[in-house]
């Protein structure tokens, strides 16, 4: 997967105009807010909001699918809760591209932060990975790229799966770029939050 291009979006596309408008509208608090990395912002995504709309998730499916076939991917995978929806609906979109002819199917996984004490008491969940060799994770939004990060280190240890990169619906700009860049990992966004912070 190449690098994000720090070129701003091309808003050609209707469907990342009309994310981002869904986006603006139905995500994006403004205030005081502790963030999961720690630190404060006074711009929050809620992106639950969009992606457990059908058009919101629909949208962010369809275009995260594109990103994820211009790669050797063969599933997807993220962080519970954040990235249960967005991995979904990809391998959904997948399905129904693939039946129609075009593209390839994208098998979908959640990865747990710590395994459950019931069940099967898996740390990864979903799909069984180990038959893929290339992987793409999987964020709503991203940070400083700490959870990522740990998500990576977990299919890395419990797989012989190949993570390409990560993709992410917005980059909150704050150091995730960076950081999985040292572990020679690109990030891919959507979107970033200078296209929100208005």
């Amino acid at each position: 997967m190449p690098p994000a291009s720090d070129e701003s979006v091309d808003y050609s596309d209707p469907r990342l105009s009309r994310l981002r408008a869904m986006i603006a509208e139905k995500s994006v608090l403004r205030g005081q807010f502790r963030l999961a990395s720690g630190g404060e912002s006074g711009l929050f995504f809620d992106m639950k909001q969009t992606l457990l709309l059908p058009e919101g998730l629909s949208l962010v499916g369809s275009l995260m699918l594109e990103k994820v076939l211009e790669s050797r991917a063969t599933a997807v995978g993220g962080l519970v809760l954040g990235a249960c929806p967005i991995v979904g609906a990809i391998a959904q979109a997948s399905y129904a591209m693939s039946a129609s002819g075009g593209g390839r199917e994208i098998a979908a996984f959640y990865v747990r932060k710590e395994p459950k004490h019931t069940g099967t008491r898996e740390l990864i969940e979903g799909h069984d990975i180990a038959g893929h060799k290339a992987v793409m994770m999987i964020e709503d939004v991203t940070t400083k790229g700490g959870s990522v990060i740990r998500a990576i280190e977990a299919v890395r240890r419990e797989t012989q799966c190949e993570v390409l990169g990560v993709l992410t619906v917005v980059d909150r700009e704050q150091g995730a770029r960076a950081a999985l860049a040292e572990i020679g990992l690109p990030l891919d966004a959507l979107f970033t939050i200078s296209e929100f912070d208005a």
